[in-house]
């Protein structure tokens, strides 16, 4: 196989674990459509990856969080992306090899993104317990003044008592019904707060294999938008450029950016290792 340059459309082969990946990231999102019309069952909520100490947070979710997406552009781009760059690289590594790349990218990727997402929810979690703590009015203004307050599903009525709570707090500091009130919010909302964000799709394990495909064939072409040829170097270049911009100034988003450098960090780190352990076989095989 010629490394000069490399579209999609000069592959034709389609390797198992490839072939068998995209199936599953299928089968999980027409699961996921069909539960929720059918049974109104969230699948998105149970396999999503939850924040570590959120109380929705299940160890397999490690794994399940890979095989779900939330719309069919996110499935479709992210599939043919894993056949572009994973097909090449399954049939260089082999499928053992791949599979562990794939999965530990994809984790790396996820601890990476909460990794971050720890320094930046922080300062809130450590606000809402110096209230719970010490319940008083100056703790409760300290918190409120610097949180914006999510209002979604179930915690909306209850944010709505809660303002009426703090309004009597803000008269009579010594309420023990308001100040109790405003406890059981915090203590309610603060659950809530850590269950919010939710991790989905293959896009950290993608990066993963798009930074390793820039490592080892980094003078090959790809062709951005099927019409652009550039380098895989600077493909991958480019792109965690793009992303390490866009997590420091897209921190309001809907896109994991710190997940899909993390897949590149964990990639990376993969590969390097692995150049030197192969490197000492090489040598000791000759010896």
């Amino acid at each position: 196989m010629s490394y000069d340059q490399y579209s999609p459309t000069g592959f034709r082969v389609l390797p198992p674990v490839v072939k068998n990946i995209i199936i599953l990231n299928v089968l999980f999102y027409l699961a996921t459509i069909g539960l929720g019309s059918a049974f109104n069952i969230d699948l998105t909520d149970i396999l999503g990856l939850h924040y570590l100490a959120a109380s929705k947070f299940a160890p397999y979710q490690f794994i399940t969080y890979m095989f779900m997406h939330g719309s069919p552009s996110h499935i479709f781009f992210n599939m043919f992306a894993l056949w572009m760059f994973g097909s090449v690289l399954e049939n260089v590594w082999g499928p053992k090899r791949f599979i562990f790349f794939y999965v530990i990218t994809g984790i790396g990727a996820a601890l990476f993104h909460y990794l971050i997402f720890y320094f930046q929810v922080n300062p809130d979690l450590q606000l809402m317990n110096a209230f719970l703590e010490n319940p008083n009015i100056a703790n409760l203004q300290q918190f409120i003044s610097t949180h914006r307050f999510d209002n979604s599903g179930e915690i909306q009525p209850l944010l709505q008592q809660f303002n009426n709570n703090f309004g009597i707090l803000q008269m009579h500091p010594t309420n023990t019904e308001a100040l109790q009130g405003a406890v059981n919010f915090v203590s309610e909302y603060k659950e809530h707060f850590l269950n919010l964000p939710v991790v989905i799709g293959a896009s950290g394990a993608i990066y993963g294999l798009l930074l390793a495909f820039g490592m080892l064939f980094p003078n090959s072409l790809i062709y951005l938008y099927f019409f652009i040829p550039m380098k895989a170097k600077w493909f991958v270049i480019l792109f965690g450029a793009i992303e390490l911009i866009s997590g420091f100034y897209d921190s309001g988003g809907n896109v994991a950016h710190f997940a899909h450098l993390g897949g590149m960090f964990f990639g990376f780190l993969l590969i390097i290792y692995w150049r030197k352990t192969d490197n000492k076989e090489q040598f000791h095989h000759w010896q």
